[in-house]
């Protein structure tokens, strides 16, 4: 650390202190802003000697008090005390203890937490940027640079790769950037050589592509767009460039594979040998087929008087099941192969816009069982980050199942052995299935007003403080609180500019509106009205 004698004052401990947290006080002009970050020195156990630390620690809380001007006084009484200078005011803030650094013996650097308490009396001191910097820094092959401090702007904010194999949830209101947070989360991740799937309900990551300047983005040969032939999407081809088709052919699935889609039990006999049959006729067939063909099929057999009677009064009752499988309208003659999603160092977005929920979530099942499959049976060899927008359409909270919830609850517990990594998006967390947010060790928590939604982060994350919990809905758009593994100590951060382009910025109102006008040439009709009705100021001439 810099000498005592370079750094800034900000007060002296005073009453009890313990490990986690102290109170100071300060002079009323100097007191040290809520969350900044301080320094004082203390004493711990660092390779079995006492040595002297530096610890770290955060202001949540600041209080001016003063005994003399009370709410019992009036103001001309109380002005009379301000001219005489003899108010004393005092200031005094609650700080809590972040940790202490030790540097081990393969020269990595850790944060530890104090077990011994800080002693009243002692001075502290306005933690200088090298200690910062360090504090919030890892390895370069580690390190995702995210932001930096609110309270320090000129401080550097970085997360640990490693702390995503624990997975990450991103979770905000509407309006508060998480989706753009993601985004430079991806930036980074791609960096380091990640393959990442993003299962994108909105388009909010279609223009991955292109940097913020309209330009290509330096990585975009390495980001692929992919959409069902089906989905209208959010934007135009043209707008968005190369887009690749994601179809699954239909005659791809296994019989066990079309009653489950369909819905149809195991112990529903009669429809079942119906549904056996019919794709068996198909595939003897030896031509393309899809739901509508196995529906035509169940309805010729349902109306031939020839075939069984039980065969007969199965396929009745499977053409309702399969009415339903025809309504998800994502199937194709050809499957787009699992190779084309998972490459090394490459992003595949999967632009859902314009689906239905039931078909959005038929599509993130396939992809994500495949991939689950592909990684754990070693078909592919490098991690994978699972990049689920709108996190709580996929695994709700209450008992509706989607087809996408089994798949997302089983990646987020067993996914991070194979190396299979979630990183769950939403602005709802009260709604998202409590198992799958659990497992979500770390967390980026921008604004959050709704308290179901707070109390949900709250139960799911022993890491958040009630005081940091009780921060966020004072967070700007951009700033977010980072707790767990993928950083060294809670962290509140404003997030960094991107470098890539946003898709899902909400549109510019007053712009739009003035287009509309524009286009309609209202404003110049609307002009030269008002001029016609302005009073006649000039002179009449004389004839």
């Amino acid at each position: 650390m810099s000498s005592i004698h370079d750094l800034t004052e900000a007060g002296l401990i005073v009453g009890e202190a313990t490990s986690t947290e102290f109170i100071f006080v300060s002079e009323k002009d100097k007191y040290p802003p809520k969350w900044e970050y301080l320094i004082v020195q203390s004493k711990e156990y660092v390779n079995g000697k006492l040595e002297p630390v530096d610890v770290l620690a955060q202001v949540e809380r600041i209080v001016s008090r003063s005994e003399v001007m009370t709410q019992q006084l009036d103001v001309e009484a109380l002005e009379r005390i301000k001219r005489a200078g003899i108010d004393e005011i005092r200031t005094l803030g609650q700080a809590r203890v972040l940790g202490y650094i030790v540097e081990r013996s393969d020269g990595r650097k850790e944060v530890l937490l104090p077990r011994r308490a800080v002693v009243p009396g002692q001075h502290i001191y306005i933690a200088p940027k090298e200690i910062l910097t360090s504090f919030f820094s890892y390895p370069s092959e580690e390190a995702l640079y995210i932001g930096n401090l609110i309270s320090r702007p000129d401080v550097p904010v970085y997360l640990s790769t490693s702390g995503f194999r624990r997975h990450l949830a991103i979770i905000a209101q509407t309006g508060a950037g998480k989706s753009y947070c993601a985004g430079v989360c991806i930036e980074e991740l791609l960096d380091k050589g990640a393959t990442i799937l993003i299962l994108d309900p909105h388009a909010d990551y279609v223009f991955l592509q292109l940097a913020e300047s309209g330009e290509k983005y330096d990585q975009s040969n390495r980001i692929t767009v992919f959409q069902n032939p089906v989905s209208t999407g959010r934007y135009s081809k043209k707008e968005v460039g190369n887009i690749q088709s994601y179809e699954i052919a239909f005659q791809d699935l296994s019989f066990d594979e079309v009653c489950a889609v369909a819905g149809i039990r195991e112990g529903y006999t009669n429809i079942r040998e119906a549904v056996r049959v019919c794709l068996k006729r198909l595939k003897d067939e030896g031509k393309h087929y899809l739901p509508d063909d196995l529906l035509t099929t169940l309805e010729s057999i349902k109306d031939d008087q020839n075939e069984e009677r039980e065969l007969r009064a199965g396929a009745a009752s499977a053409c309702k099941y399969i009415r339903r499988l025809a309504y998800l309208k994502v199937f194709g003659l050809q499957s787009t192969s699992t190779e084309s999603l998972l490459k090394p160092m490459h992003v595949s977005v999967i632009d859902l816009s314009g689906l239905e929920d039931i078909s959005m979530n038929y599509i993130t099942s396939r992809i994500l069982i495949d991939t689950f499959n592909a990684v754990a049976n070693g078909d592919f060899n490098y991690p994978v980050f699972v990049i689920l927008e709108e996190a709580h359409k996929f695994i709700p909270g209450s008992d509706q199942q989607t087809y996408s919830s089994s798949i997302i609850n089983k990646i987020a517990a067993e996914g991070r052995k194979f190396g299979i990594f979630l990183l769950l998006i939403t602005q709802r967390p009260s709604k998202v299935h409590p198992d799958s947010l659990s497992q979500c060790n770390s967390q980026v928590i921008m604004k959050l007003t709704n308290p179901q939604d707070q109390k949900a982060v709250a139960e799911s994350s022993e890491r958040l403080s009630q005081d940091l919990l009780n921060d966020l809905p004072g967070l700007n758009p951009g700033e977010a609180v980072v707790v767990g593994e993928v950083t060294k100590a809670p962290v509140m951060l404003k997030v960094r500019p991107r470098k890539t382009k946003e898709g899902g910025a909400d549109i510019d109102v007053v712009e739009k509106l003035r287009q509309a006008r524009q286009e309609l040439k209202v404003d110049d009709i609307v002009e030269t009205e008002r001029k016609r009705q302005l009073p006649f100021r000039g002179n009449f001439s004389e004839v």
